[in-house]
Order: structure tokens, then C-alpha cells, then sequence
């Protein structure tokens, strides 16, 4: 995963360099800019880490920069570059940049006033026309140059993130499966309770990768090569979010367990402990051929009620075992069937 960021955080800073390097060549020897240095700046900001992103920069940068144009014209032309002057230019091009649409680059209006201001150019009207085409080259460089090399597709990322968040719910099930084979223990309790914490963190921190990669998808010509994919990841993640709340709940009951138990009440733990590791099973490969653990499960309850194997103090505690295990097994079939889905 490190090294995937890595990548693509170089291919990102190679992008920028080729486009605002190539836009002030541009300006340069093409055009003989008088300001060589704003188009290069708006192909900078241009580059976003997705398509979809540097072309709805690239419209907002566009309005924003115009709408700079037009502040440093109409101040440079009526007031005068002064002092006061100056720092109205910033003030109204701070206040524009909170009309609704441009919030991401409205910022752009400030600083193109300032640039235009400190320059001198305002009161030449052909050369703030030229000002608006450097601009606009910028703009279109920048959109080009990602669009071109090598458009940003994050997908392959969310694909690992979810995977490794899968098999690890499935060790941190088959580790309380394991601890809790042989007797009750609220210390191993404690224990998974902060393993599926620590789960809960990787969770919410994977919620902002696979939204990136969704993001990427969009307007990205790589997919009119590569094909479009189920995009189950979020499905996913939502099961995982709900399988971890269960399993909260899970190693709550389980630290209000007692070590002493009838040799019904053992029974019962063993064969519980052994369906809960075929649900690990299950999630760490969802091509695992076992018998579905919903069944098991029901069925385990049913002995029970009908063989009056627990006492009636044990029955809430049991009961909450089996309806938290039962919860998870539906959601992990869920997931799994997602999961070959986004495979195939």
C-alpha cells in the first residue's frame, strides 16, 4: 500500500512538472508573454489527483481568475493602485470566494487581482485579454496533461484496502473463536474488544480511500479501456461497518462470562466457538465450501430450548451470543457474495 502511494504521488508531482514546465515554455517562446509566470500558476493549481477533479477545477479557475481580471481592471482603471486600494482587492476577492460554486478555487480571484495589481497591467485593455488566454491555456494544459499520461484511477487501491480489512475481521473471529474454545475468558475478552477498536479506526480511515477511488472513476478515459467494474466497495465497507457494531456487542457479552459453567453450558460454548470459526471461514474466503452458519446456529438454539440445556439465568446471556453471531453470519454472506460480484 505504501509503496502504491508512493507511486502515484510521484507520477502526480511528474504530471505537475510537465505541465506548468511546458506551460511557461509556452508563454515564453509561443506567445512572449509579458507575465510568463500565471499561466504555469493555473496549470499548478489545475492539477488535481483525479480527472473529474482538475476539470471541475479547471471551469471554477476559469470564472475565478476572469472575475480577478475584471476586480484588478476596474479598481487599476477608477481608484488606482494604492495602499488602501490594494487591500480592498483582496478583501473583495476574499469575499468572492465564497460565492456558492467557486468555494475550491475561489481564492483565485484574490490572488489574480493581486498579481494583476502588482504588475502594472491593469489599464491595458489587450493585455488583460492576453492575461484571460494565458489563463485559459493553463487551464488547458493542466486538464490535458492529466487526462494524458497515465489518468488517475485509484480503484486497485480501494480493492486492497477492503481486502486487507476483510481477512483481518476474519483472524480477529477466528482468534476468539480460538480463545474461547476451550473455556470462558473476560481477560481475551478485553483483548478482542480492543483488537475490533483498533478494527473501527482502519474502518473509518478506509471510508476516505474508497470515495477517492470512486472519484477517480469519474469522466476517466482508462475505463474505455479497462472496462467498468461492479463497484461493490462500499457495499462492502458498509457490511463491514455493521459486522464490526456486531462484534462490539459480541465481546461485551463475552466479558460478562463466568468461568465456571455446567457441563451444558460447556457444550453449548464449544459448539458455538466452532460455528463462529466457520463464519471466520467464510469471510477470509468467501469461495469457503461450509455449511451456512445462520442454520447452525438456528439449529443449536433449537437443542438447546428443546433438551432445556441452559438454565434460565444462562439464556440471556447465550441468547445474546447467538442473536449477535447470527446478525454477523447475514452480513457476512452479504459481503461475500459482493465480493465474488466484484471479482468476476
Amino acid at each position: 500500500m505504501r509503496r502504491t502511494d508512493l507511486a502515484l504521488d510521484a507520477l502526480q508531482v511528474f504530471k505537475t512538472a510537465i505541465a506548468t514546465t511546458g506551460t511557461w515554455w509556452i508563454c515564453v517562446n509561443l506567445l512572449d508573454s509579458q507575465m510568463p509566470f500565471l499561466a504555469p500558476w493555473i496549470a499548478f493549481l489545475v492539477l488535481q489527483p483525479t480527472v473529474s477533479g482538475s476539470i471541475t477545477s479547471g471551469f471554477q479557475t476559469v470564472i475565478a481568475s476572469g472575475l480577478g481580471v475584471l476586480l484588478s481592471s476596474a479598481i487599476g482603471t477608477y481608484i488606482g493602485v494604492e495602499v488602501w486600494s490594494y487591500a480592498l482587492a483582496l478583501v473583495l476577492g476574499m469575499l468572492g470566494s465564497r460565492i456558492p460554486g467557486l468555494w475550491q478555487e475561489g481564492a483565485t480571484i484574490a490572488t489574480t487581482a493581486v498579481f494583476l495589481l502588482s504588475t502594472g497591467f491593469t489599464e491595458d485593455g489587450p493585455a488583460l485579454l492576453d492575461r484571460m488566454l494565458e489563463i485559459s491555456i493553463g487551464v488547458v494544459i493542466g486538464v490535458g496533461v492529466n487526462l494524458l499520461i497515465v489518468p488517475p484511477l485509484r480503484e486497485k487501491q480501494a480493492a486492497q484496502t477492503v481486502e486487507s480489512l476483510r481477512i483481518r475481521m476474519g483472524e480477529i473471529m477466528a482468534e476468539i473463536s480460538d480463545d474461547f474454545k476451550e473455556e470462558w475468558d473476560r481477560d481475551k475478552a478485553l483483548e478482542s474488544s480492543k483488537a475490533i477498536q483498533q478494527l473501527r479506526n482502519d474502518l473509518d480511515q478506509s471510508w476516505s480511500t474508497v470515495q477517492f477511488a470512486r472519484n477517480s472513476r469519474r469522466r476517466n478515459p482508462r475505463l474505455l479501456f479497462q472496462g467498468s467494474s461492479s463497484e461493490k466497495y462500499e457495499q462492502v465497507l458498509t457490511g463491514l461497518d455493521e459486522t464490526v457494531a456486531h462484534l462490539r456487542n459480541l465481546t461485551r457479552t463475552l466479558e460478562t462470562t463466568s468461568s465456571s459453567e455446567s457441563p451444558r453450558e460447556q457444550r453449548f460454548r464449544e459448539r458455538w466457538s466452532a460455528i463462529l470459526k466457520m463464519i471466520a471461514m467464510r469471510i477470509s474466503d468467501p469461495n469457503a465450501d461450509v455449511e451456512p452458519s445462520v442454520d447452525q446456529l438456528d439449529r443449536l438454539a433449537r437443542e438447546m430450548v428443546a433438551e432445556n440445556q441452559l438454565s434460565e439465568t444462562s439464556w440471556p446471556l447465550y441468547g445474546a451470543l447467538i442473536s449477535s453471531t447470527r446478525n454477523i453470519s447475514v452480513l457476512i454472506d452479504q459481503m461475500s457474495t459482493a465480493t465474488e460480484e466484484q471479482r468476476t
